[in-house]
């Protein structure tokens, strides 16, 4: 049975799909079996990975209408072991299509659970807004990773999703877990990246990753060229930090870590 991991962060820019992507693809290169879901409209996890969002003709919108099996949607990727089910623009319908449907935020949820038990892990790529796909994709999954930029401003709207996840665990009776925050485009050379590192440390009430993902122009170019980083610069030093990052994740499945706590958390003082 798959662990479903959703990406998500409500703010943009922050390294949520370079993070979906290439831990996928190291979560593969590791021995496991792999399924990233775009489900986020701009599609660019898919362009990422090859995939034209303009001439998808079936995407993962098809796929929760149950307009197309499952299986039709899903599409090998330049590595093994590792499938992609793609998104495309006209998945931004679904705000207004669902708004009046029971049981609304559960569309996705339905869809994967067929699929669970081939994949070893399905990972999720969500949009950069707290709206019904997002929720869709919370509900679909069991933990969430929250990349976090290394600047003062991504801190600020941690807290609105963790309200959120708070929301869906009380409202929706879903008992999702947050899996941990990840560090992105961090320079320890900036005084800057250090503060905001030590004060997520110090305050996030749950885990944060050993990894920290660094800024690194190889993982920017990298989908220009439709790879993920193992495959277009596995020596550069944002390929190790994801293939860290993959091993972090695996080795959850050995060890149950407990959540930390702090009141402290949002009191961030930057000098």
């Amino acid at each position: 049975m798959a662990r479903v991991i959703a990406i998500c962060n409500a703010k943009g820019g922050v390294g949520k799909t370079t993070t979906a992507v290439n831990l996928s693809a190291y979560l593969a290169a590791g021995g496991k079996k792999v399924l990233l879901v775009d489900f986020d409209p701009q599609a660019n996890a898919s362009s990422a990975l090859g995939s034209d969002p303009l001439r998808v003709q079936k995407s993962i919108y098809h796929g929760i209408l149950r307009e197309v099996p499952a299986e039709e949607l899903i599409k090998p990727t330049m590595l093994f072991n590792f499938h992609l089910i793609p998104a495309a623009p006209h998945l931004a319908g679904i705000l207004v299509e669902f708004v009046n449907l029971p049981e609304r935020e559960h569309f996705l949820r339905k869809f994967l659970h067929t699929l669970r038990h081939q994949y070893d892990y399905i990972i999720i790529d969500l949009p950069p807004s707290l709206s019904l796909l997002t929720i869709n994709g919370l509900i679909a999954a069991d933990e969430v990773l929250i990349p976090v930029q290394a600047e003062y401003y991504s801190l600020e709207g941690i807290g609105q999703l963790l309200e959120i996840i708070e929301l869906i665990r009380k409202n929706l009776g879903h008992d999702l877990k947050v899996n941990g925050a990840l560090l992105t485009m961090y320079d320890k050379r900036e005084h800057l990246s250090r503060e905001v590192s030590r004060n997520l440390r110090s305050h996030f009430p749950h885990k944060v990753f050993e990894t920290e993902i660094p800024r690194s122009v190889a993982l920017a170019e990298a989908p220009s060229f439709s790879k993920p980083i193992i495959l277009y610069r596995p020596d550069s030093n944002g390929a190790e930090a994801y293939r860290r990052l993959a091993e972090e994740i695996i080795s959850e499945e050995k060890k149950k870590e407990q959540p930390l706590s702090s009141e402290n958390f949002g009191n961030f003082n930057i000098s």
